[in-house]
């Protein structure tokens, strides 16, 4: 997930509409399949009335095949429950792809997402990668949907991706794939052969992109990027030039899980579909019929070391250099917590010895985002956020669920992308 074993030939997809594939080089061995059941379990614990309702972990369930079934309904109906309104144009996208899985009609979203589709336009050519995420999402969902209509605009966005000069993103890289492989596969009998020939030079660009990513141990970018990569190179037809070795990063993948690298629901959410032998152009077969109550076999519980309960000291920097005079900063204060705690607690602990490092979070599907410190607000329009690093390295996961260890140097940088 070799390449040569993973591809079926492209007029079968396109007459089957589905991602199926053989994977029997590439799976889960039965002996490590407790490890999954556990992982689905612990994203599904997630769900609870008053948690934010996100759209990938239902998706995750039912390709999976939920356990909990009464957590399943509880995500359906919040979901349904939503106002298209207050979603951006991947939530509504995820949302309308979830509802879908749960054999749920989504009703007008379709066509609220379809007309913003109609109306989207990037900012520039060197508009921020990350940006077509959304879009990316939103022509996948649209293609499951009606990929006649949705024909034109996909046109338009690969033409945009074509066009953008920005550097690559992973994520973004894979649901383009995921998107784009599904209008690929659903381009009307009768269609101009232009359509084809644009979707496939699209596809070759971003997979070679993803393929030169893949890291000597089978990780494609990042630990939490390779499960949409994973999806994006296993349906894709077009072929990377590098050959992927999908056993090799299923291992490792596989090992990462039992070190408890992926405890954030959302994490699991884009990894457990690929470690089921599904992707996201699933969706539409999902069976909704209740035949997958059968309670998992679970991993031993005593995996975990026990934690220490001794104190760690954390060096915490906050730097602004991009506005005015009086408003530059660069600041470092010593915190102790407990060994073993997340990120989040030495924000607050800094924040309750030093009045500066006052913080504000804002809540996503990945979990809280620091968006503000020491009054200084990330800003859209001005194209800035706050970046968290290791020393000099970004972290890869969030103040939640990232631990600190013993003198670490932690700084937050506002930054401007």
């Amino acid at each position: 997930m070799a390449w040569s074993a993973l591809y079926l030939v492209n007029f079968l997809w396109a007459m089957a509409g589905s991602s199926t594939q053989s994977r029997s080089s590439c799976s889960v061995p039965s002996a490590q399949q407790p490890l999954v059941n556990g992982l689905q379990v612990l994203m599904e614990n997630s769900v609870t009335s008053s948690a934010f309702p996100n759209p990938s972990v239902l998706i995750a369930m039912n390709l999976a095949g939920a356990y909990n079934l009464e957590v399943q309904k509880l995500l359906t109906y919040q979901l349904m429950a939503s106002d298209a309104a207050d979603l951006t144009i991947g939530q509504l996208a995820l949302t309308i792809m979830a509802l879908t899985s749960s054999c749920r009609d989504p009703g007008n979203r379709v066509s609220i997402l379809q007309g913003q589709m109609e109306n989207w336009v990037p900012s520039s050519t060197s508009t921020q990668a990350s940006t077509f995420y959304g879009p990316s999402l939103a022509i996948l969902a649209l293609c499951q949907k009606n990929p006649e209509t949705t024909l034109p605009i996909a046109a338009r966005f690969a033409k945009t991706l074509l066009a953008n000069s920005s550097p690559f993103n992973m994520d973004t890289g894979a649901m383009a794939t995921l998107a784009l492989t599904c209008m690929y596969n659903k381009i009307p009998v009768g269609s101009e052969e232009g359509y084809r020939v644009l979707f496939g030079q699209v596809l070759k660009d971003i997979v070679e992109n993803i393929s030169i990513r893949i890291q000597d141990n089978g990780i494609i970018g990042s630990i939490y990027s390779t499960g949409l990569a994973m999806q994006a190179l296993s349906v894709t037809p077009e072929k990377p030039n590098k050959e992927w070795n999908c056993k090799e990063t299923m291992d490792t993948i596989l090992n990462e899980i039992e070190q408890g690298k992926f405890h954030n629901p959302m994490s699991i959410a884009q990894i457990l579909p690929s470690l089921k032998g599904k992707t996201y152009l699933d969706v539409p077969q999902v069976s909704c019929s209740p035949d997958n109550e059968v309670q998992p076999t679970l991993p031993n519980q005593p995996t975990t070391v026990p934690t220490s309960a001794s104190n760690i000291t954390v060096i915490y920097t906050i730097n602004n250099q991009l506005r005015g005079v009086d408003l530059l900063f660069n600041v470092t204060i010593n915190v102790s917590v407990k060994s073993g705690s997340v990120l989040l607690v030495v924000l607050e602990e800094a924040q309750r010895k030093n009045p500066m490092f006052k913080f504000e979070t804002t809540m996503t599907s990945w979990g809280p985002l620091v968006s503000s410190i020491n009054n200084i607000a990330e800003n859209v329009h001005h194209k800035t956020y706050w970046q968290l690093l290791s020393g000099k390295t970004p972290l890869n996961e969030g103040v939640a669920d990232y631990i600190p260890f013993n003198h670490e140097h932690i700084t937050a940088n506002f930054t401007q992308y």
